[in-house]
């Protein structure tokens, strides 16, 4: 499985940055406001980004298999 370029940018850029500081905003204000699901958004979150790692992982090993990457 092999992620062109732009695709595989944008998943590292969610998995990296947009769902942790989305779920990190959402946790800490449901701890002040009184948000439901505080607990299962934040183990929602935890398995997305586990996923979309993983996914982005494969993608990485099948680009440097094929001679592309820096190693």
């Amino acid at each position: 499985m092999k992620l062109p370029d732009k695709v595989y940018d944008i998943l590292k850029w969610v998995t990296m940055v947009v769902i942790p500081a989305v779920t990190a905003a959402y946790v800490g204000l449901a701890a002040v406001w009184g948000f439901p699901y505080a607990s299962e958004v934040s183990k929602t979150s935890a398995v997305v980004c586990t996923l979309l790692g993983a996914l982005l992982g494969i993608s990485t090993a099948q680009y440097n298999k094929e001679g592309n990457g820096n190693g």
